[in-house]
């Protein structure tokens, strides 16, 4: 069985679309292929509830994916959800190609700087048009790192460790 600690957000319900309980999802996934019909995916409320779907299809709408649901077939059974985070487990997701990583596994790693130290873990990431921003927060300052090979030197799941240059500035 599914559970929120072995899963990840892949997206959040932001509205529904027709009469017939289709759900429209805000995709953190980079394909639709996350949403293929089949999957188990968990839908958490705000107040951390949780609870187990499968996708019967999905599709591409504009920036959002349409997805629907066995069980919700109504729009005010849909309605009930919008909000909700769309988490899928992680078996169910494809290993990350070399040189990538999903977001999930950076977060509470520590950063070292080859001449600072550690300056804190991530606490936040956040996309750009040129690359991911690593948010680096210890107690009493936030350094933003561009996850760029320029600045990110390793990166070590297993030992919770990403190793980074700074700019002179910082």
């Amino acid at each position: 069985m599914m559970n929120t600690a072995s899963s990840f957000t892949i997206g959040k319900v932001t509205g529904v679309h027709g009469l017939g309980g289709n759900l429209k999802v805000w995709s953190f996934a980079e394909s639709i292929e996350s949403f293929c019909p089949g999957k188990k995916i968990l839908l958490k409320s705000e107040e951390d509830v949780s609870k187990p779907y499968t996708i019967l299809k999905a599709s591409a709408h504009g920036k959002s994916v349409l997805l629907s649901l066995e069980g919700v077939d109504t729009r005010d059974l849909a309605q009930g959800l919008v909000g909700n985070e769309v988490l899928i487990g992680r078996d169910q997701l494809p290993e990350p190609e070399d040189d990538t990583w999903y977001w999930q596994d950076l977060y509470g790693l520590d950063v070292f700087d080859h001449e600072k130290g550690f300056i804190g873990k991530i606490t936040d990431i956040f996309p750009t048009g040129a690359n991911d921003v690593l948010v680096v927060t210890d107690n009493t300052r936030e350094t933003l790192v561009p996850m760029h090979k320029h600045f990110v030197e390793s990166i070590d799941i297993e030992k919770k460790i990403i190793r980074i240059t700074l700019p002179e500035e910082y």
